[in-house]
């Protein structure tokens, strides 16, 4: 995991592609206040209208060990984490550098291991989505990881309406 001291944070671009220093918005999210806005500032800066970059790699890692740290189940953990894996190397965004490459995985794997925990603790439906969505991408289903993270349950229904009609239940 890249150090907070590393000298590359203020260069790595993220979801505008320009340098930003991601640190400040990690470490408000680590230090538990305001955690909603540091959310909205993370998805923010992180992911922007499907753009990604190196920062938000480096910043994966940190993310999963905040997660782990805060001991809470948190959707946003997840679909974070999956959007931005569901972003790598596709419509000119970067893939993971070689140099975080490892440390990107081992985020990944850890987080999905984090998730098989949590899934019975999840308490809403969001939670469930985001989790599941990550452990499909971990588990190499790529397809399943993308419709549990980019479509709500409402959409998914409609859509299954819209190619074989109206689901009877019963």
């Amino acid at each position: 995991m890249l150090d907070f001291d590393d000298t590359r944070w203020p260069e790595f671009k993220a979801g505008y592609r320009v340098p930003v220093d991601l640190r400040p918005l990690l470490n408000s999210l680590e230090s538990g206040e305001d955690v909603g806005a540091a959310w909205d500032q993370l998805w923010e800066e992180l992911y922007h209208q499907g753009d990604i970059g190196e920062g938000s790699f480096a910043a994966i890692p940190h993310l999963v060990r905040i997660h782990r740290d805060r001991g809470e189940v948190d959707w946003n953990t997840y679909a974070l984490t999956a959007t931005i894996e569901l972003a790598r190397a596709v419509g000119g965004n970067p893939d993971v550098p070689q140099w975080m490459k490892g440390d990107y995985e081992d985020a990944l794997r850890d987080l999905a291991n984090i998730g098989l925990e949590e899934l019975s603790r999840a308490s809403d439906k969001e939670s469930v989505r985001s989790i599941l969505g990550l452990l499909a991408l971990n588990y190499g289903a790529r397809g399943y990881g993308r419709l549990l993270i980019e479509f709500t349950e409402d959409e998914i229904v409609e859509l299954r309406e819209q190619a074989f009609g109206p689901v009877e239940e019963g």
